[in-house]
């Protein structure tokens, strides 16, 4: 028995689930995580094609620290296992009638930025940065880093919500803070980057313009996928496992508490504590079926993030072409509010778009062979569980033809020199990664679907089950999954002893 209670599964290998086993196994518990793809990093893993690294996820790092803080309850140092470089400028915004916002650290610098494009709105930009740094400190270090499953704990921060006006949109209190429609954009667009629609997603969430000023904006050397790795490198020099290509089918449940897992070849581990890293739609209406609290009408009734179509392709021979387009832009189309309204409220494909391109290879040369270029774009569209779902199936040559169309403007004769390219639409994320509707960032961030309201990191469902990742508490981006992880560890007691003497003497 104490054996049993000393082992952990770790459902999924992306950065939450990883995260979670490296806490676990800080603990004294001996981690096996199981994972269906044939890599590391889940939503973050990559794709080598000729030569060429694809990262197919994030491609950002913000709030570093909470790496740090990971490795360093591992007792390691991230910094020796983890190449990490600031950029400088973060991103460049473009509007169709040729203007631009460059994005930096410096405050200055963003100031000058804003009274370049509006210089009536240098006032309201000061007030929007204080108003994102209160944010910062209630929505991230105080709820995003502790566990909200208790309705008591939601009940102790609603004066505090209705002071911030978490009633209000990202979009609503930019629009109160800038004059200027570009500005109003710029500074709203970020829940995008987690799956929500900027006219509906709680102002809380400008608290990210507060995590790029104070703690910058990163990107690892290798990609994401580097991180994953560095994290499988630690959970197996802790005594854990990670294997791949182990598909899990089943939560087993016992007398009201988690006795392991069964893989889909039939295959049984037992454990006394599950993680789940699957998407928490999955975990509950797969993992768990025939449960009480998360049924799958409840799980069908919560708004979905929008779903990802991603073209990405390595160029020949380009390294010193294209010099204005940097490491990120952001191309805007001629629509803001009817494009997101399109994607998340009517199901919608538009013809026009917005573009978010991905050019690696200005800071990491080897995501391409010497010379040549590695881009992404990405072009938010609705996920699968609209009406009128899109069949992707047709509608990708289309669509791959409108999306070049805009790179054109920005890349010009790019299509004559692409070596290797990869496609991803929603279809894929549903299959890959068994998102929901083919959802890129699981559950909306809505207000009330957030905090308490959200999937909770220890499950209502049995004893000794919990979840991680972009689904759960406090919820998607590499800061949300990372904490969540984080609150995973203050809710999970050590190991038993005898579990942890074993782990010793091996």
């Amino acid at each position: 028995m104490v054996e049993s209670q000393s082992e952990a599964v770790v459902i999924g290998a992306g950065l939450g689930g990883l995260a979670a086993a490296m806490r676990l196994g800080a603990k004294g518990y001996r981690v096996t995580v199981l994972d269906r793809l044939d890599s590391a990093g889940g939503r973050g893993s990559a794709v080598h094609k000729n030569g060429f690294r694809f990262d197919l996820g994030p491609t950002i790092v913000t709030v570093p620290q909470l790496f740090r803080e990971l490795w360093a309850t591992c007792g390691r140092d991230f910094d020796a296992d983890v190449d990490l470089r600031a950029l400088d400028p973060f991103y460049e915004i473009r509007w169709p009638d040729g203007s631009s916002f460059t994005a930096r650290q410096d405050t200055d610098a963003m100031r000058a930025e804003v009274e370049r494009l509006s210089p009536k709105d240098l006032r309201g930009y000061e007030k929007f940065l204080k108003d994102s740094e209160a944010r910062y400190s209630f929505g991230f270090e105080d709820l995003g880093r502790r566990s909200m499953h208790k309705f008591a704990d939601l009940v102790k921060v609603l004066p505090t919500f209705v002071k911030l006006r978490a009633d209000r949109s990202v979009a609503a209190h930019a629009k109160k803070r800038f004059k200027d429609p570009r500005l109003q954009m710029a500074f709203s667009f970020h829940p995008l980057f987690i799956g929500g629609d900027p006219f509906n997603v709680t102002s809380m969430y400008i608290l990210v313009s507060h995590l790029e000023k104070e703690f910058g904006v990163h990107y690892a050397m290798g990609g994401v996928a580097a991180i994953a790795d560095a994290m499988v490198k630690v959970i197996r020099s802790q005594g854990g496992a990670v294997r791949f290509g182990a598909e899990v089918d089943e939560i087993r449940i016992a007398e009201g508490r988690a006795e392991g897992v069964t893989l889909v070849n039939g295959e049984r581990l037992d454990a006394g504590l599950v993680v789940s890293n699957a998407d928490a739609g999955h975990t509950y209406q797969r993992l768990l079926p025939g449960q009480k609290r998360w049924t799958e009408e409840k799980v069908n009734s919560r708004r979905w993030s929008m779903g990802l179509y991603v073209w990405y392709f390595g160029t020949k021979g380009t390294r010193d072409m294209w010099s204005d387009v940097g490491h990120h832009t952001i191309l805007n189309g001629p629509r803001y509010q009817g494009l997101v309204h399109d994607i998340f409220l009517k199901g919608q494909l538009s013809d026009d778009m917005s573009l978010y391109i991905h050019r690696p290879t200005v800071t990491d040369p080897s995501a391409a062979p010497e010379g040549d270029d590695c881009f992404y774009a990405l072009s938010p569209v609705p996920h699968l569980g609209h009406r009128d779902m899109v069949d992707w199936q047709a509608e990708e040559p289309k669509y791959r033809e409108l999306v070049a169309a805009q790179l054109e403007t920005v890349i010009p004769g790019f299509r004559e020199r692409i070596a290797a390219e990869h496609v991803m639409t929603p279809n894929d994320f549903r299959d890959r990664y068994l998102s929901p509707y083919g959802s890129g960032f699981s559950i909306e961030p809505r207000i009330l679907q957030s905090a308490w309201f959200r999937p909770h990191n220890v499950s209502e469902e049995a004893e000794g089950v919990y979840l991680v990742g972009a689904g759960t508490h406090p919820g998607a981006g590499l800061p949300g999954v990372i904490s969540s992880a984080e609150v995973l560890g203050k809710l999970v007691p050590d190991a038993p002893a005898g579990g942890t003497e074993r782990l010793a003497a091996e």
